[in-house]
């Protein structure tokens, strides 16, 4: 396990140097440790660094070490796509949602939430590059889709998430999409909902995102190596 916790410093110290070099405030971007396909053992070892937030993708092997690390402070995102007969399950055991691009899943999400809980922080995703191949909705239904959750009882709309294209050319086109994602949570808060974050960038291009403003970024292998 030592590779993986100096796998997680070297990361800590890109997003760090990241956030430096954009003049950021230090400590305003987060990391998510994607942690799909790997153990309990393995979330452990991160946890016991520091890291106490986890993305997952698939729904019951994160129940499953959900129990196995039961006693541990983790905040737990969920960070795939959701079928509808998934989101009761979501709803009881997870912090965050950062993948939801329906009505019909935030209407679910809401009415499942447990009251004891307490509000589920979302965050819309958005297909930023419109790739066919990628969920998320597009630029031009987000409006409505906004107006819609922030009115839900048990939802609290945190911002947007997307996943970029990877193809671009050089590091000027890969930005774009990151400040499109930008210029828009701007200026959603220009009409008044209080949103704050922005989860954006993996191993690849964090870099850029946290130069456009990433909240969140979302890092699996850089940290536990390839998925199993």
């Amino acid at each position: 396990m030592n590779a993986v916790v100096n796998q997680l410093a070297e990361v800590r110290k890109k997003i760090a140097d990241a956030t430096l070099s954009a003049g950021r405030e230090s400590g305003s971007v987060r990391l998510l440790a994607v942690s799909k396909t790997k153990t309990a053992a393995e979330l452990l070892c991160v946890y016991r660094e520091g890291q106490r937030d986890f993305g997952e993708n698939y729904l019951q092997e994160a129940l499953d070490k959900q129990k196995q690390l039961s006693d541990c402070e983790i905040m737990w995102h969920f960070i795939g796509p959701i079928q509808s007969n998934k989101t009761r399950a979501i709803a009881e055991h997870f912090d965050w949602v950062h993948s939801v691009d329906r009505l019909k899943i935030a209407r679910r999400l809401s009415e499942q939430r447990p009251e004891e809980r307490g509000p589920l922080n979302i965050c819309l995703q958005v297909n930023i590059s419109n790739e066919v191949s990628k969920s998320g909705l597009s630029l031009q239904d987000l409006p409505d889709l906004v107006k819609a959750v922030s009115e839900l009882p048990n939802l609290r709309l945190r911002g947007l998430m997307a996943i970029p294209a990877k193809l671009f050319a050089n590091r000027d086109e890969q930005r774009i999409p990151f400040a499109r994602l930008r210029e828009t949570l701007e200026k959603m808060k220009e009409q008044g909902y209080s949103v704050d974050t922005l989860s954006m960038g993996m191993t690849e291009d964090l870099e850029i995102a946290i130069s456009e403003g990433a909240t969140w970024v979302r890092v699996g292998r850089a940290i536990f190596g390839e998925r199993n």
